[in-house]
């Protein structure tokens, strides 16, 4: 050894590392083996697809009855609204809207959406932005196109914002056809939900799936747009467990929604009537265009009254009184400024 030199200078030689005993290297894994390779004793992923079609089909087949039981109702909703006036859609759609609004976590009744949706009155800092989401929900449920059309679109959806998992909803429909339009609207709801975490997904997921439903009209677009789903409780958008279990809650939370729907326009039909015959004795077209006004908006304040019916606001003050004095209109805010009309159900 060259003097001076420390041992650790030494070069290790390939023959000495070759004639390591395999005894010394106990700390590293053995050679793997083929044959005997297996995957760790842990739970695996489930590989099945999220929504697959025969399940839901098997589900459907097992509610048949319920769901034959909706569709009767959701037939009548959709005959009622053909042909009736706009005025009577907008309410239920404020309706709808204001409940999904509510099981979404934004509390505001159809009231008050409305006049926010009419004059942009009644929201502050706080339900802005609650309100708008609202009106959003007015809108696609009351006009426009189909989702199937174009999801994307419908749900307002760009590149930037969500547009390529919209698509995923457009393939995932494709593959639904064999589904009736309730079962397709449940998908379309659960499986939006589970894409993203906003806000805004639970309202949409409910909107999106009330328009789809509507799709067993027999006239599509003629009469109800949408298929109410929260207008009697939540209890179609709370369904949770097994498909069988979701899809039942599903039929039977949309049944008593539509039936909900149709009690409120028993309920109108039977104030016009009276409302016609106490008013026949009436001269001019302002009372029976204030009638419709009243007959569509929960709330109705004079600058709405004035807009909707494009008489003067003397005209609109003045047969607004005389519907109170007939019992047929209510004033809600007792003051003698920024007055408040209702009808008297």
């Amino acid at each position: 050894m060259t003097p001076g030199k420390d041992d650790y200078d030494d070069p290790i030689l390939p023959e000495a590392e070759s004639s390591t005993d395999e005894a010394d290297l106990w700390f590293l894994p053995g050679p793997i083996e083929d044959e005997d390779f297996t995957l760790a004793p842990l739970p695996r992923a489930d590989r099945r697809a999220l929504f697959d079609p025969e399940e839901w089909l098997a589900a459907q087949n097992g509610l048949s009855e319920p769901l034959s039981r909706l569709s009767q109702a959701f037939g009548e909703l959709d005959s009622r609204l053909r042909g009736a006036p706009k005025g009577l859609r907008l309410r239920l759609a404020l309706q709808e809207a204001a409940d999904q609004s509510w099981w979404a976590g934004a509390r505001f009744p159809a009231e008050r959406l409305g006049l926010w949706l009419a004059l942009r009155v009644g929201s502050t800092a706080e339900n802005e932005e609650a309100l708008s989401r609202g009106g959003w929900a007015v809108r696609r449920l009351t006009e426009g196109p189909p989702p199937s059309a174009d999801i994307p679109a419908f749900l307002d959806r760009d590149e930037d914002r969500g547009g390529g998992e919209a698509w995923d909803l457009t393939d995932l429909l494709l593959t639904l056809r064999g589904l009736h339009p309730v079962t397709q609207s449940a998908i379309l709801f659960h499986a939006w939900r589970l894409i993203g975490p906003e806000t805004a997904r639970d309202l949409e997921a409910a909107v999106l799936a009330a328009r789809h439903g509507a799709a067993m009209s027999r006239l599509p677009g003629r009469g109800a747009s949408f298929l109410p789903l929260a207008s009697g409780g939540p209890g179609a958008l709370q369904g949770q467990g097994e498909v069988p279990r979701k899809l039942a809650a599903w039929i039977a939370g949309a049944e008593q929604s539509v039936l909900s729907c149709l009690l409120q326009l028993d309920r109108l039909r039977d104030w016009r009537a009276r409302a016609d015959a106490a008013t026949a004795d009436l001269s001019g077209r302002v009372p029976a265009l204030l009638l419709d006004v009243i007959e569509g908006w929960p709330l109705v304040p004079a600058p709405l009254a004035e807009a909707e019916t494009g008489a003067s606001r003397a005209a609109v003050q003045r047969n607004l009184d005389r519907l109170v004095a007939r019992e047929l209109v209510t004033e809600v805010t007792g003051q003698g400024r920024f007055r408040i009309w209702r009808a008297a159900l």
